[in-house]
């Protein structure tokens, strides 16, 4: 078996929005084998997690909720051209 490492690149926004994602999904909800039924899978989810908390200065910050609200915002508008609104209500209630 190949050993290499992988690198992915992922701009600030995408890494924290990211990371929010994955905190509200292993550490929120409780939902991740819900999500993932191949515990396999989950090795390269905390992997990438652990990899992105230790990184964003963002994830302890004060004003956490209104720096991801911004970073989604830049995110929606570079993907479809606009702002559109949140999927889900308080979904950036992480710290």
């Amino acid at each position: 078996m190949d050993e290499e490492a992988i690198t992915i690149k992922l701009s600030r926004d995408q890494a924290f929005v990211l990371s929010d994602w994955l905190y509200q999904v292993m550490f929120r909800s409780d939902d991740l084998e819900g999500i993932v039924h191949d515990r396999a899978v989950w090795s390269p989810i905390y992997a990438i997690s652990g990899t992105l908390d230790k990184t964003l200065s963002e994830i302890f910050m004060p004003d956490y909720g209104p720096r991801l609200e911004a970073a989604k915002e830049r995110l929606r508008a570079d993907l479809y051209g606009g702002a559109d609104e949140p999927t889900t209500p308080g979904e950036s209630d992480r710290g």
